[in-house]
C-alpha cells in the first residue's frame, strides 16, 4: 500500500493506457497516441489478455489496463480499473503513473468523470484498516507516495476530486471496521469532532443526560444497558455561499448508529452476532458523506444526525413488551429489541423535523434482514413518502453506481404496524412485508409535508468480496448521498 496518494507531474511516471476489447480485433485505433500503439499490440500478444476490466499487463514500458468493451465505458468501470492498477503498482514498487489521454475527446466532462473514477478506484483499493497489527502480523509493505498524473488541467481537477471523495468514503470504512472494543458512542463522538475539525462543520453532541430530558425513548432505552452511555451526534454544514437552486434548502441526512448489536434480550444466536460491529454502516455511511458534501463545498445547508448506542444486555436492559415513548410522544411497544435499530432512528427523525425544519431527510441503516433476502447483495431498498424524492435518489445513485430499488410503503403497512397496547409496535411478529416494517415504523416519526427516504443498506455494507473495495465496509451511500446534494445544490 501506499502511505500518500496524490496528483503530479513526474516526467519519469510510467505511461497508463486503457485497452478496449475493439483493440484486439485490428490495430489500435486511431485515437491511440503512436507511442502507446505498439504496447497495446504488444498487450494483445500476450496469452490470455482479453482487455476484460481490470486485466493488467506490463507491455513496452507501458501499463495497459483492460476497460471490456468501448461502448460499456462508465466510471464503475474505471474505479475497477483503478483498482487493478493499484495493486499492480503496490506489487511492484511503482510510485509514479500518468494516463495517456486517447485522442482529443470533445467531451471533456465525460472524459473527467472517468478520470475522477479511476482515481478513486486507486484511493479505495489502496485502504487498509491501520492500528491493529501485532507482533505476528505479516509484514506489509508500504511505499512512500503514489503520484498519478493526466495530461489535462480539467482532468486533474477530476482525479483531485476523485481521491478527495475516496478519502470521505474510506473514512467511513475505517469508522465501521473499527473494532467495538474500540468503536463506541464516546468513540463515535470523538471521530464526528476530529471529522469536523477538518471539514469545516459544527459539531454539537446531545449526551445521554441531554436525550433523556428531551425525551428521546428509542436513544435511551436501546443504549442505557451499555457502560457507555449514547448519545445523539450532530453536524452541521454551511456553505459560503448556498447556490440560486438551494435557496431555502436544508438537506438532513440521518445514519443509524449502532455501534455494537448484541440483539438485547432478544439475543442474537447460532453466530448471528458475528459481524455486528457493521449495524453502524449507515451512520459510518452518513458521516463520510457530510465530509464528503463539505470537502466539495457544496452550495447547500445539510446537517447529519447519528444516533449512536450499544445494544447490549444487562439488568437496565429494556425488555420485549415494554412500553416506551419517543421524542415526538408516540408510544411504541417493543416486541422485539432485535429491532432497536428503528427506535434510534425515530428520535432522530423527530427531533429533525422538530429542530432543524428540512426540507428533504434521507435516513440510512443496515435495518432488515428481510431486504437481504429480497435484494440480495445487489441492491440497497428504498422507501419513500414521496415520488420526487424517491426518483432523485434513483438519479443519484445510477450517477454513483450504488444500486437502489424502491419498495412499496402504502398505508396498509403503516397500519400493520399498530399495537393493541401502545400506538405501535416496533416490530410485528408476523414475518409478513418485514423489509417494509422498519420502514412503515419509521414513517411515523416524519412529519407528512417532508419528503423523506429511507435506505436500508443492509444487503450493501459489507459484501462479501467487492471488485474495488474487496472484502469487509464498502463504504456503499456516501457517494450516492453526495450525488444527491450536489442534485438539490443544482450541480
Amino acid at each position: 500500500m501506499f502511505k500518500k496518494i496524490t496528483v503530479a507531474t513526474v516526467k519519469t511516471a510510467r505511461p497508463l493506457i486503457g485497452a478496449f476489447r475493439e483493440d484486439l480485433e485490428a490495430k489500435p485505433a486511431s485515437d491511440v497516441p503512436k507511442t502507446s500503439r505498439k504496447a497495446i499490440q504488444t498487450a494483445a500478444a500476450t496469452p490470455g489478455f482479453k482487455a476484460d476490466v481490470g486485466e493488467v499487463v506490463f507491455a513496452d514500458d507501458h501499463l495497459v489496463v483492460g476497460m471490456g468493451d468501448r461502448s460499456t465505458l462508465d466510471p464503475g468501470t474505471a474505479r475497477k480499473a483503478g483498482a487493478a492498477v493499484l495493486k499492480q503498482l503496490d506489487r511492484a514498487g511503482i510510485d509514479a503513473v500518468r494516463c495517456v489521454a486517447r485522442g482529443d475527446c470533445d467531451d471533456l466532462e465525460a472524459l473527467a468523470a472517468i478520470g475522477a473514477a479511476m482515481a478513486e478506484g486507486i484511493a479505495l483499493a489502496n485502504w487498509r484498516l491501520a492500528g491493529f497489527d501485532g507482533t505476528a502480523a505479516k509484514t506489509v509493505t508500504t511505499h512512500p507516495r503514489l503520484r498519478i498524473d493526466w495530461d489535462r488541467k480539467p482532468l486533474r481537477n477530476a482525479m483531485n476530486a476523485g481521491l478527495e471523495l475516496a478519502d470521505s468514503i474510506n473514512v467511513a470504512r475505517t469508522v465501521a471496521a473499527t473494532p467495538p472494543n474500540v468503536c463506541n458512542p464516546t468513540w463515535i463522538a470523538k471521530e464526528a469532532r476530529k471529522v469536523a475539525r477538518d471539514a469545516g462543520l459544527k459539531c454539537t453532541i446531545l449526551d445521554h443526560k441531554k436525550v433523556k430530558e428531551l425525551g428521546m425513548g428509542g436513544i435511551d432505552n436501546v443504549g442505557k444497558a451499555s457502560d457507555i452511555p449514547p448519545c445523539l451526534v450532530r453536524l452541521d454544514y454551511t456553505p459560503a455561499k448556498v447556490s440560486k437552486a438551494a435557496k431555502g434548502e436544508h438537506l438532513v441526512l440521518v445514519g443509524k448508529t449502532i455501534t455494537y448489536d448484541t440483539g438485547g434480550y432478544s439475543l442474537k444466536l447460532s453466530g448471528g452476532m458475528r459481524g455486528m460491529k457493521y449495524d453502524m454502516c449507515g451512520g459510518a455511511a452518513v458521516l463520510g458523506a457530510i465530509r464528503a458534501i463539505a470537502k466539495a463545498k457544496l452550495g447547500i445547508k445539510v446537517t447529519a444526525l447519528l444516533p449512536a448506542a450499544e445494544n447490549m444486555v444487562s439488568d437496565e436492559a429494556y425488555r420485549p413488551d415494554d412500553i416506551i415513548t419517543m421524542y415526538n410522544g408516540v408510544t411504541v411497544e417493543v416486541t422485539n429489541t432485535d429491532a432497536e435499530g428503528r427506535l434510534v432512528l425515530g428520535d432522530a427523525l423527530a427531533y429533525a423535523c422538530d429542530k432543524l425544519k428540512p426540507t428533504a431527510i434521507i435516513d440510512v441503516a443496515t435495518l432488515t434482514g428481510g431486504v437481504v433476502v429480497a435484494l440480495g447483495h445487489f441492491s440497497a431498498g428504498l422507501f419513500a413518502n414521496d415520488d420526487r424524492i424517491s426518483g432523485a435518489v434513483e438519479c443519484a445513485s445510477q450517477g454513483a453506481n450504488e444500486k437502489v430499488w424502491r419498495l412499496p410503503l402504502w398505508e396498509e403497512h403503516r397500519e400493520f404496524m399498530r399495537s393493541p397496547f401502545a400506538d405501535i409496535l416496533n416490530s410485528n411478529p408476523k414475518r409478513s412485508a418485514h423489509p417494509i416494517q422498519g420502514a412503515a415504523f419509521l414513517s411515523y416519526f416524519v412529519d407528512e409535508d417532508v419528503p423523506w427516504a429511507h435506505l436500508d443498506i443492509a444487503g450493501m455494507a459489507s459484501p462479501d468480496a467487492d471488485p474495488v473495495t474487496g472484502a469487509g465496509p464498502s463504504g456503499f451511500g456516501v457517494r450516492l448521498l453526495q450525488r444527491f446534494a450536489s442534485g438539490m445544490a443544482g450541480g
